[in-house]
């Protein structure tokens, strides 16, 4: 979109707020970077318009650097927050545009990359987040990793474990670590998906994953709900990024991504951001162990 385009608030026609794409084959070795990505994402840079449901809070956002947590980062940012951002040191060109959207918008960006799939840099990490933003009290898990195997005799016992490793077993660690520096009133999300209904053959690691953490956001949500403290989810559909070019996807498929849902086409991770700023926002005050699901109309749970 460009600069003159209308923001999330602005009646509009959901079928063609954003044009279908075709992507081309494209190949971006993994974990892939928004500004190599062909067509380009929509983070909200250009469109997002906060209207203040943020203010004064301090995030961390995992896998903040591009799509959707890029676009959840620029979204909290513009509704008042102050962000300290998670990524992989790969994703450092990322990072920083997203650092200067954020500080466009006058609120403060923290860089702090590292590995989530390391049990010690997930308690680092949060530690870092709450000494540089001076607190914490929304923590957003959002990075994941996916690759594609056509054949479970071809999936590895190693890509299985550092799935489960990025996608599960650091929400679980994040969250843990951050329970201590968490007053009530503040709020977890998690990023799970639809794959957690309907999982592709060739997403078997990746799906279990997303299932796992709509499991654990429940389980999670009852035992904090008493300290004042609220978790939930949302479960994109096909949104564009590059997770789907750095072998998330098969690629004879990328021309196709997303044209299969009723909406008919992908979406665009700015259009996930206002979920997030929902359930982090005091207006969703009575919503706990919710998993939201933003995908172009597939029927799910």
């Amino acid at each position: 979109m460009s600069e003159n385009s209308t923001d999330q608030l602005t009646f509009q026609n959901p079928v063609t707020r954003f044009p279908v794409i075709s992507p081309p084959v494209q190949h971006q070795p993994e974990p892939g970077l928004d500004q190599e990505l062909v067509p380009r994402t929509d983070r909200g840079q250009h469109s997002y318009r906060g209207t203040g449901r943020l203010q004064g809070r301090k995030a961390l956002i995992t896998g903040a650097d591009s799509g959707i947590g890029a676009a959840v980062a620029i979204a909290f940012a513009r509704e008042g927050a102050d962000v300290a951002l998670s990524y992989l040191p790969a994703e450092e060109e990322d990072a920083q545009k997203i650092k200067s959207f954020i500080e466009d918008a006058g609120r403060r960006a923290v860089l702090l990359p590292g590995d989530i799939s390391d049990r010690d840099f997930c308690e680092e990490l949060v530690e870092q987040a709450v000494g540089a933003l001076g607190g914490l009290d929304a923590l957003v898990n959002n990075a994941g990793r996916q690759i594609a195997v056509e054949d479970i005799a071809d999936l590895p016992d190693e890509q299985w474990t550092a799935t489960f490793d990025t996608n599960i077993h650091a929400i679980y660690r994040i969250s843990r670590a951050a329970l201590p520096h968490l007053p009530a009133g503040s709020t977890i999300v998690n990023t799970t998906s639809i794959q957690a209904y309907k999982p592709s053959s060739h997403l078997l690691d990746y799906a279990s994953t997303k299932a796992a953490i709509n499991n654990f956001t429940k389980g999670l949500g009852q035992l904090l709900a008493p300290r004042g403290i609220r978790v939930n989810a949302v479960a994109p559909g096909p949104i564009w990024t590059p997770l789907q070019v750095s072998d998330g996807q098969p690629k004879d498929a990328l021309p196709d991504f997303g044209k299969n849902t009723p909406i008919g086409r992908a979406g665009q991770p700015t259009e996930l951001a206002p979920a997030f700023v929902f359930l982090t926002s005091p207006e969703s005050s009575y919503v706990i162990g919710e998993t939201l699901n933003v995908n172009g109309g597939t029927p799910s749970p």
